[in-house]
């Protein structure tokens, strides 16, 4: 039996606390979301919403985390490859998710019909596309061309709630606008990683910030609830 003389590095260790750090929040916001929900809809959906988040992401991060610690291999390869078609499809549903606690958020604004449409097709058919074999999850090769589509449609999914958030603004005092701002800057860092990093392996840093993003949503809620 071939020893394995892998050595994390201080640069994988640092990702190995940071992804279960992040995982470690979600799954606790979502207990306290949960806990003092006291059947408010709305966050009974804050607490759906950090689940989706936390169970799609583990799928791909504790793999990482793994990968990090004892040194990849294929089936650290495969986990990946899989966690990432997982992830690519719950982050989807999440976005529908943030569109419904939108409407319960500000119940006093009405959805868009068209906007609605748009949300719930564009997730749909990123979806259906992120269940393609062709899209190579499981190689490094992947498959560009399906990447830029899906991706594609998934940004207007999240156009589609950003309008919706621009809509109520700061009513109600609730300061929502910093839910655009999010969004924003997730999308930002989570398209060029799709798209470049596996020819420039450093572009990957920018789901630091995205993994960010989205904890900083998780924050707004856990603000309205307490």
């Amino acid at each position: 039996m071939k020893e394995n003389t892998y050595k994390p590095q201080i640069p994988d260790m640092m990702e190995a606390i940071f992804d279960a750090a992040y995982l470690i929040f979600d799954l606790v916001a979502a207990i306290l979301f949960f806990i003092y929900a006291k059947g408010n809809t709305l966050f009974v959906l804050y607490g759906i919403l950090t689940l989706t988040l936390c169970g799609g992401d583990a799928f791909h991060l504790v793999p990482r985390i793994i990968r990090a610690v004892r040194g990849t291999s294929d089936k650290i390869k495969r986990q990946l490859g899989i966690g990432l078609q997982v992830s690519s499809i719950t982050m989807t549903v999440f976005y529908i998710i943030l569109m419904y606690i939108w409407k319960f958020t500000f119940p006093e604004f009405t959805i868009p019909v068209a906007i609605e449409a748009i949300v719930w097709i564009s997730a749909v058919v990123r979806i259906v596309i992120c269940l393609f074999p062709q899209n190579n999850w499981c190689t490094d090769e992947g498959n560009m061309k399906l990447s830029i589509i899906r991706n594609t449609v998934f940004a207007v999914t999240g156009i589609g709630v950003i309008i919706l958030y621009a809509i109520s603004g700061n009513a109600n005092g609730y300061h929502m606008t910093r839910m655009v701002a999010a969004i924003i800057i997730s999308f930002g860092c989570y398209l060029p990683v799709t798209l470049f990093s596996k020819t420039k392996p450093k572009v990957g840093l920018l789901m630091i910030p995205k993994t960010c993003a989205y904890m900083w949503v998780i924050a707004m809620g856990l603000q309205l609830l307490f």
